[in-house]
């Protein structure tokens, strides 16, 4: 694709942070930027399914992915319509039909507390026929993106307390979202690829985050054969990586990663002479929701 434009993020956008006056370690008054966050209700026709906390930028995406990630959007859907309104801070998905999730509430009992439950009940159950791409993925093309990831201009490295989520194919950053939480980040990349078709093989996620239980399925769901991560991982997050198939790498720091899943998809191809290890100026802390 040589002549695809990747989508980055716009640390410059002044309604993403803003600059906060206060006293340093020796008492003296400094201002520095910090991440602005606030409310995004989203509903699918007339039903409300959630309030996230998120920065503000790309709504119309983050709530396509969601509904997408939590199996309330199916392929087959035919969305109609998606409304923001800045001022009520919603957004609304449209559908033609009723969706399969709509039916299945409205035969449903439920309590204030149990629709998370329900939700992480039928994203399990959506695994059991996920089947991701073969394939191969370079090592040198793991190192590549690495660096250019750690080094792209971003709200990260502008004010911290943010993930970052990223979508690449090869050594190519195809698009990378920020957001507060890293599930509203992969949203984000979900949402791109339902609204663009575009098809999940050959391509990889990047992840700020901690490689979770919720980062695997997502991943799974979005038919990506590849997540990676600088942070570590959880037992559950290896475990359901094994069941599907999918190639997990984490702790990914100069020339060291460690790959406790499918590891069948990685060339060794790279000359880890020639790789360096992470400037100061672009390391990232491993990061917490």
């Amino acid at each position: 694709m040589p002549d695809f434009k990747p989508i980055l993020p716009k640390p410059e956008d002044p309604r993403l942070t803003r600059e906060v006056e206060g006293v340093d370690h020796l008492g003296q008054v400094v201002e520095t930027p910090v991440v602005e966050e606030r409310p995004l209700t989203i509903y699918l026709n007339r039903q409300e399914i959630v309030t996230a906390m998120t920065i503000g930028d790309y709504p119309d995406l983050l709530a396509l992915g969601f509904l997408r990630n939590q199996g309330m959007l199916l392929a087959d859907d035919q969305v109609t319509g998606v409304d923001y309104d800045e001022e009520l801070e919603t957004v609304v998905v449209r559908t033609e039909r009723q969706t399969s999730y709509e039916d299945k509430l409205a035969r449903k009992t439920r309590t204030s507390g149990c629709a998370v439950g329900t939700v992480f009940g039928d994203m399990m159950e959506g695994l059991e026929g996920v089947r991701l791409p073969k394939g191969q993925v370079r090592t040198s093309d793991l190192y590549a993106l690495a660096k250019a990831i750690n080094t792209v201009p971003s709200l990260y490295l502008k004010s911290g307390a943010i993930h970052g989520s990223v979508l690449c194919e090869e050594n190519r950053v195809l698009a990378y979202f920020e957001d507060v939480g890293r599930h509203n980040a992969v949203d984000k990349l979900a949402g791109l690829m339902f609204r663009d078709q575009i098809k999940a093989e050959g391509k990889l996620l990047y992840t700020t985050g901690r490689l979770t239980s919720e980062m695997v399925i997502k991943t799974a769901q979005m038919g990506i054969p590849v997540l990676v991560s600088r942070s570590g991982f959880t037992a559950w997050g290896v475990e359901i990586a094994r069941q599907v198939g999918l190639t997990l790498i984490g702790r990914m720091r100069g020339q060291r990663f460690v790959c406790l899943s499918g590891h069948d998809r990685l060339l060794r191809d790279a000359d880890l002479t020639r790789v360096a290890d992470d400037p100061k100026s672009a390391r990232r802390k491993a990061a917490h929701d």
